[in-house]
């Protein structure tokens, strides 16, 4: 039980798992966003007075936008400085930077672009940070797995975050999103003579913390040896198909989802709504591979065992001791995420040696993508935790002046939807 889901024990049927309370409240979402997006567009059909050719175009055109898709691209100048089959590491620095300790950030890696960092010029984390002060500032850029690096392991991607971190000069402020910010947190306890802050934010620590809606999920589909998991990476040819993430997204929340779609068709003739939801989509939408051992990794040692926390992960025969952690640490999670609840973030203060004084957690009121392009989180979350991440970089340091050029960052007006 928690907040307000109970399990119903429905018998599973055809080797589907037992439905839950959230699922007959999703199924009950959805038919319910679905009459609202539709009552919304013949709503304003009838004001309008649309003549049925004109309901067809509609049709035609709404069909054409959610079909399609352009490659989703970074908003920010700036240069590539080293590339390899698995990633490239892009320098956001200006020309004359300050000598100031460099920042890297690892974005999300769960099927999706790494640009969500910088998602627009309006909307962009890479823009925030660099703001702040924090202008020695690099982005790593996780490649979608192809066959000629589908076997790369948490080993390879533990050594591109090192091999980064080289081409830089260590030590950084490491700031990590989601699937970057365990890594982030992975590669600190391993090497913390190379992190001077760590910064996450919606990044599970402890997988098995909160009302997680995946926790649920592999709860319900792991074995002793991972089955469906395997299953799922063999049927893409050794990779996790990003189409298969998404089609999981998209599930956890249908509802979402279908309201989105029928919301464009309620606005399909303000163009700021659709460009909105050209941009989002475009991103979205727009899938990658994960390397199967990469993943499969993950899956037994993190999502079902939790040995981050439980102090029983290593990697290569080298333990991962979060007590290794004592630099500053400042985490940010969303009220509302329901992919990483705020208690998995915020687990990772009950497991550093960090003192309390040197500690940040700020929660927001929105979701899990909300963390990296939201504009709540852009404006009054990410310049309070780079500005703490900035005093511990550079002396002396005006921490209000710092905030506020990083808000400034950021339109007041919300542009972009951030689920």
């Amino acid at each position: 039980m928690g907040h307000g889901y109970v399990d119903v024990p429905i018998p599973p049927a055809c080797g589907v798992p037992p439905v839950t309370r959230r699922g007959l409240d999703a199924a009950v979402e959805t038919a319910s966003a679905a009459i609202r997006g539709v009552g919304d567009y013949w709503a304003g059909a009838i004001v309008e007075a649309r003549t049925p050719l004109d309901v067809a175009v509609d049709a035609m055109r709404w069909w054409q936008i959610m079909t399609e898709r352009r490659p989703p691209r970074w908003a920010t100048r700036h240069r590539i400085v080293r590339r390899t089959a698995l990633t490239r590491l892009r320098d956001f620095s200006p020309a004359s930077p300050s000598d100031v300790v460099p920042t890297l950030v690892l974005p999300p890696q769960a099927g999706h672009d790494s640009c969500i960092v910088d998602f627009s010029a309006q909307q962009s984390q890479m823009r925030t940070i660099r703001a702040v002060g924090l202008d020695r500032l690099y982005s790593m850029d996780w490649i979608g797995a192809t066959q000629a690096t589908k076997d790369a392991t948490i080993s390879d991607y533990l050594g591109e975050i090192a091999a980064c971190i080289d081409e830089i000069g260590g030590p950084v402020n490491l700031v990590g999103d989601c699937q970057g910010g365990w890594l982030a947190t992975v590669y600190a306890a391993l090497h913390p003579e190379n992190v001077n802050t760590l910064t996450i934010a919606g990044a599970p620590i402890d997988f098995h913390a909160g009302d997680a809606v995946i926790h649920e999920s592999v709860r319900a589909l792991s074995d002793e040896d991972l089955r469906f998991y395997k299953n799922m990476v063999a049927l893409g040819g050794g990779v996790l198909k990003g189409e298969f993430l998404l089609g999981g997204f998209i599930a956890i929340k249908p509802e979402n989802e279908l309201g989105k779609q029928l919301q464009l068709l309620a606005n399909l003739r303000e163009e700021h709504h659709v460009d909105r939801y050209r941009a989002f989509e475009d991103w979205y939408k727009h899938t990658q591979d994960v390397a199967g051992p990469f993943y499969l990794w993950l899956v037994e040692h993190l999502f079902v065992k939790n040995e981050l926390v439980g102090g029983t992960l290593t990697v290569d025969g080298a333990p991962v001791r979060l007590d290794a952690i004592s630099c500053p640490i400042n985490m940010l999670a969303g009220a509302t995420d329901h992919i990483t609840p705020p208690a998995q973030v915020f687990a990772l203060a009950d497991h550093v040696s960090t003192p309390p004084a040197d500690m940040l957690a700020r929660t927001t009121t929105g979701g899990h993508l909300g963390l990296f392009m939201g504009n709540e989180a852009l404006r009054e979350h990410w310049p309070v935790v780079m500005a703490a991440a900035l005093e511990r970089s550079l002396e002396p340091v005006d921490t209000a002046r710092a905030r506020r050029k990083g808000r400034a960052a950021t339109e007041p007006e919300r542009a972009i939807p951030a689920p």
